[in-house]
């Protein structure tokens, strides 16, 4: 599947892990703590995650952080996090 073809349909987060259901039917799960502005968010903030651009992104407008769904489903973490 390329990476334009990743479209979301749900987000959610819960014990500091996003998950995600797919249009395609699958479900896929990333730890925030791949993420840096996510690792330093609260619950709260963590939960007013919203989709974007028809589904292929993620937004936390208050922690100003976008996340392509590509990106997270094929483990593309920013580079800072790529060991972890």
């Amino acid at each position: 599947m390329v990476k334009h073809e990743m479209i979301a349909l749900e987000a959610s987060a819960h014990d500091r892990q996003i998950f995600l259901k797919l249009r395609d039917g699958s479900t896929h799960s990333f730890p925030v703590a791949f993420y840096p502005r996510l690792a330093q968010a609260t619950p709260d903030q963590l939960a007013s995650v919203s989709l974007r651009v028809g589904g292929r992104a993620l937004r936390w407008e208050e922690l100003d952080e976008d996340i392509w769904i590509a990106d997270a489903v094929f483990g593309l973490y920013p580079a800072s996090c790529a060991a972890a």
